[in-house]
């Protein structure tokens, strides 16, 4: 069945090669990154539509969905892949620490502005997570915005588990009617992401070509599972509501079964929109 498929971050990396994978497969794919010649290019090899977007102003996250849901009558899938790993401890334009807004906050609100089409679309839900949840995350409904003892490797670990225990509400509260939501870590992939990390020895990965050829796997191999979830059938080959390595259910931080928590970041998450 042909799909309607958005990808956000889109432009390099793990996005872009699942774009071109769900597009050769026949997928009606739209791509979305922040880097215009960057989002273009991979657009136009494919032959797909493009949106610009920068995940560290809400305005654009908003604009973003208006756009989208104009554009399309319905959205199969829609992967929220794009975030970050940042070493500075920077509050976006909006007033958020960058790692809570890029990888949790702005999915979260592109993702509930298109929960109607969602809805209407019966969609999968994707988000991209990482092992960093279960090695550094760690969630304080009283400090999501990282203001107490501020330390980058474990903001970025703790928004990965947000994804997890946001992919956990999503399910109990949209599945009854049709949503289908998972999480999944896409392993230690070549990409550019760990280049600005805090962790020293993220960034030699990251920029060494000898370790990345041994240590990583390629793009293509990371986003295997992201065009499995897309393509596949939730609840034969998938369970939705769980977070995934290895196209296998996995361990990952006790946070993240944790219902309450799931409830309360919903909730907190909503007021800082509001």
């Amino acid at each position: 069945m042909n799909r309607t498929i958005v990808i956000t971050g889109a432009s390099s990396g793990i996005g872009a090669a699942a774009a071109r994978q769900l597009h050769r497969d026949g997928h009606h794919v739209v791509i979305v990154g922040r880097s215009a010649p960057k989002t273009a290019a991979v657009a136009r090899k494919i032959g797909a539509d493009h949106f610009l977007v920068d995940f560290t102003r809400m305005e654009d996250v908003r604009k973003l969905a208006a756009e989208l849901d104009a554009a399309y009558p319905r959205i199969d899938v829609l992967a929220n892949n794009a975030g970050g790993d940042f070493s500075d401890n920077v509050k976006t334009a909006d007033g958020f620490d960058k790692s809570f807004q890029v990888n949790h906050l702005s999915p979260f609100l592109l993702t509930t502005l298109l929960m109607d089409k969602l809805i209407a679309s019966r969609a999968t839900l994707i988000q991209t997570s990482s092992v960093g949840a279960r090695m550094r995350g760690r969630v304080d409904l009283d400090d999501l915005n990282q203001e107490r003892d501020f330390d980058p490797i474990r903001a970025y670990g703790t928004a990965k588990l947000e994804n997890i225990l946001f992919t956990r509400e999503l399910h109990r509260r949209y599945h009854d009617q049709g949503i289908n939501a998972v999480a999944f870590h896409p392993g230690n992939v070549a990409t550019n992401f760990g280049s600005t990390s805090a962790s020293r020895m993220m960034r030699f990965i990251a920029t060494n070509p000898i370790i990345r050829t041994v240590m990583l796997t390629s793009p293509e191999k990371g986003a295997d599972q992201l065009v499995w979830f897309a393509e596949s059938r939730p609840g034969i080959d998938w369970q939705p509501g769980e977070y995934y390595e290895k196209r296998r259910v996995a361990k990952t931080s006790p946070q993240a079964g944790d219902p309450a928590l799931a409830r309360g970041l919903w909730e907190r998450s909503e007021q800082f929109l509001a």
